[in-house]
């Protein structure tokens, strides 16, 4: 099994509709890096995690914290639920881009048959001015037949609103845990392409692990020595002709980051979503991060 074609999509071949590519347009070339690249601000951790994530980092506790950032810090996009859009993001309309999350769960009942509930619609994401909506579907949970209905209806919204549609894909359940784990090349792999074949336009995913302890247990085709490059290509290479933005996860080191966010754009990738490794720290090193976050991006502007 050899690694897909990664070549970033351009936006003129994705033969959009015209509202959805004015936004998309909006958000590639007219905010953030400006170049062809996506720089995203996700701060819907409060709703999925509970305030834990702000326990080390007591200014983060207050969103307006992250919006300031996100202006100050020439992001593409700030991605939050409904309730915080609603609150925080007037002030900041015209200074950066939101994404509304339409879906979301708590981290409290047991992940091994997750959904995400709607919370919001396409309609509240017009409303507040935002320019993309995003969703979390959750492969392989026994609960999946459920979450492609619900995404199918945000879909059919969202072409008729000409509004992106950001699927925020994660492999879940035991049937996942069976094959390796969520965070598998083969698990993000198959969320990779599931979130393409449902109408995703851009689709969040997880850096993949190439443990072979843990693809010894996923299908025969992914059971090879797999490079850390290579396994970011073959998911971005699945995603096709949607865009690919990788999330930072848990916070690390400066270092790490910027090495994480040099080795996902190198592999064919849209951009970035990171929050945590961005908010969790003062004002003034988040700043900074995020300049040097701006400078990964510099290389790979199109």
């Amino acid at each position: 099994m050899g690694t897909t074609n990664t070549a970033r999509p351009t936006l003129a071949a994705l033969d959009l509709p015209p509202g959805k590519k004015a936004r998309l347009h909006r958000l590639l070339y007219q905010v953030g890096p400006a170049n062809g690249t996506l720089m995203v601000l996700p701060i819907d951790q409060g709703l999925e995690h509970g305030p834990r994530d702000f326990l080390d980092a007591p200014d983060s506790a207050d969103p307006e914290f992250q919006f300031r950032l996100a202006a100050e810090g020439r992001f593409s996009a700030i991605a939050c639920q409904v309730g915080l859009a609603a609150k925080y993001y007037p002030r900041h309309a015209g200074q950066v881009p939101l994404i509304l999350k339409l879906n979301g769960k708590t981290e409290i009942p047991s992940d091994q048959a997750p959904l995400s509930p709607l919370l919001a619609s396409v309609e509240d994401a017009v409303r507040l001015g935002a320019d993309a909506v995003g969703y979390t579907l959750y492969v392989g949970s026994p609960l999946q037949d459920r979450d492609f209905q619900q995404v199918a209806r945000v879909r059919a919204d969202a072409e008729r609103y000409g509004m992106p549609l950001v699927v925020w894909s994660y492999p879940r359940g035991e049937a996942v845990e069976s094959r390796g784990g969520k965070d598998t090349v083969y698990a993000i792999d198959y969320a990779s392409r599931v979130a393409l074949e449902v109408g995703a336009d851009i689709i969040k995913l997880n850096a993949p692990s190439v443990v072979p302890e843990k693809l010894a247990h996923a299908p025969k085709a992914y059971q090879r020595p797999w490079t850390e490059s290579e396994a970011l290509r073959q998911v971005v290479g699945s995603a096709g002709r949607a865009l690919v933005i990788f999330a930072g996860g848990e916070r690390g080191s400066h270092a790490a980051m910027l090495a994480k966010a040099r080795a996902c754009m190198e592999a064919g990738a849209t951009g970035l979503i990171f929050g945590r490794n961005v908010w969790q720290r003062p004002k003034a090193d988040a700043l900074a991060a995020t300049h040097d976050i701006h400078a990964v991006l510099a290389d790979f502007g199109a």
